[in-house]
């Protein structure tokens, strides 16, 4: 029968080979994807590959779409390295991006530049959404995987609540969005003529940020401990509930301040089509970037690659929408299984 038989320690050097091993799987899995869809698959590996990088306005949108992966993912690298788990980082994002309009919709017409009220509302909506998980686990234990899940579909409702009703601009020809906001509550741009705002920047702060506080702080170092050992956390006098409030947090956080970007950046107003899907990806970015703040960089790029390849095979190739996730779904995939065959080995025995 077959068995699974651990491997001794793999080589450091597949820690970081494996994600570069899933992604060589998932483009030959893809490949094979768009010859059986009737398309040609050198064409298909162009539009995810090339065309976003392919000239300077690209290479905006490429980055416009990192920022938000990347703010997202640096939070659940700290959260997961705690072995908190946060899966509702997207609820977070939703209500990041409600809190930021709400205070950019009451500075209408402010004589002075708004945004940084606006993003500071985003980041505290997102921190109040993510501690609702946190109270909920440390008061009564409840479980943060499905108590952080349900919420993001309680944030998607309050946000549909709101652009059908009460935001809801009245000149805007009965489609349900709110006004646009003023241009002193929207993102400074790095280039003008090209999307990427000012939110990059932050999030390669965040970035840098996130390695100083994980490997050259004390508080870092006792997240992780609590994440690997938790005996050991707690005998060196760790506090456990230290180490859930500062991740949810710091996920929330920054999750909060990706929707704010998001609403006061590329969009400029609130729509029902805010959520998108990164609080989810993002997850996916983390694992993928071995929730090193490095890794996380690359990875963010890579997804956002996805994202812009998955719109252009819309309009070019006329694939469906759901490509993207497919390719998302891949990549994941793909990572589990070069992890797990690191790890261990298959080997055939007699019953």
């Amino acid at each position: 029968m077959l068995r699974l038989e651990r491997r001794p320690q793999p080589s450091v050097h597949w820690r970081w080979g494996s994600p570069l091993l899933a992604l060589a799987i998932t483009v030959g899995v893809g490949m094979v994807l768009f010859a059986a869809l009737g398309k040609d698959p050198l064409a298909g590996l162009r539009v995810f590959f090339w065309e976003p990088v392919r000239d300077l306005r690209a290479l905006s949108e490429l980055l416009l779409k990192a920022t938000p992966l990347l703010l997202i993912a640096l939070g659940l690298a700290i959260g997961f390295r705690s072995n908190v788990w946060n899966i509702g980082a997207e609820g977070q994002f939703v209500l990041g991006a409600v809190c930021a309009s709400g205070v950019a919709l009451a500075l209408q017409g402010a004589a002075w530049a708004t945004w940084p009220v606006v993003l500071l509302a985003g980041t505290l909506g997102g921190l109040a959404w993510a501690c609702i998980t946190a109270w909920l686990r440390d008061r009564f234990n409840a479980n943060e995987i499905l108590v952080s899940l349900m919420l993001v579909y309680v944030a998607v409702q309050l946000l549909h609540y709101l652009v059908y009703g009460p935001w809801k601009d009245p000149l805007g020809f009965n489609f349900p969005q709110t006004q646009r906001f003023d241009a002193a509550a929207q993102v400074p741009r790095l280039v003008p003529g090209l999307r990427v705002h000012l939110g990059l920047v932050l999030a390669l702060l965040a970035a840098l940020a996130t390695w100083v506080f994980l490997f050259r702080t004390r508080a870092g170092f006792a997240q992780q401990v609590g994440g690997l050992a938790p005996l050991a956390a707690r005998y060196a006098g760790f506090s456990a509930r230290a180490a859930l409030w500062l991740a949810m947090g710091v996920t929330g956080a920054l999750a909060g301040l990706a929707g704010a970007l998001e609403v006061a950046g590329p969009v400029g107003q609130l729509t029902p089509h805010v959520p998108v899907g990164y609080g989810f990806a993002a997850i996916i970015v983390a694992f993928v970037g071995r929730l090193h703040p490095a890794g996380i960089v690359g990875a963010a790029l890579l997804m956002s690659m996805f994202y812009l390849g998955g719109e252009l095979a819309q309009s070019r190739l006329g694939l469906p929408k759901s490509i993207t996730g497919v390719f998302q779904g891949l990549l994941l995939f793909a990572l589990l299984g070069c992890d797990t065959l690191i790890q261990y080995r298959i080997r055939w025995r007699r019953a």
